[in-house]
């Protein structure tokens, strides 16, 4: 994966071991969490999300960066790979925002970055987005950026000790 990528307003860099508290508070924030498969209740169990983190670039099977402002280098949020796949030349797309900074453009400035590095650095041919069916700003965003929704997956996953549908986006490099 890439060291950085930037655009006019922000900078994808790798995550550091001082994230730390900036992944807690997003990966601990109820309005975060809300519609995302992960949390925390603790600083000492975010260290295991940072080791993911770590473990995804090694085995080269993904990779995350923090979202930050171009200018001052505020921590805004998180993106990223999991699952990727050079056999079928897919990988699955995760990103997160802190509250604070919801409304301001930010995943529609980053997302053609994040594809075009996707399909001409990493040769990938298809980009997977599952979101809870009930994040319609997730969901909204990326069909904003091309993605197309593919189906719904009805009680696929269990949060909380209830099902939720899972909505499957995908896109696929343009030929």
């Amino acid at each position: 994966m890439i060291e950085e990528l930037t655009t006019k307003r922000f900078l994808l860099r790798r995550i550091k071991d001082s994230d730390l508290n900036n992944i807690y508070k997003g990966l601990s924030h109820p309005e975060v969490i809300k519609y995302y498969g992960v949390s925390y209740n603790s600083l000492e169990a975010t260290r295991e999300q940072m080791r993911w983190f770590r473990e995804l670039e090694q085995k080269e099977t993904g990779g995350w960066r923090a979202i930050c402002s171009a200018g001052d280098e505020t921590f805004l949020g998180a993106t990223g790979f999991n699952n990727l796949s050079k056999e079928h030349k897919k990988t699955e797309l995760g990103f997160w925002i802190l509250p604070e900074f919801w409304g301001r453009g930010i995943i529609q400035e980053l997302l053609p970055v994040i594809c075009n590095y996707a399909f001409e650095n990493l040769h990938l041919h298809r980009i997977e987005a599952f979101v809870e069916s009930e994040n319609v700003n997730s969901a909204k965003a990326l069909k904003n950026q091309g993605f197309q929704h593919e189906g719904t997956m009805v009680d696929s996953e269990v949060k909380n000790g209830k099902f939720i549908s899972v909505e499957l986006f995908a896109k696929l490099k343009s030929k």
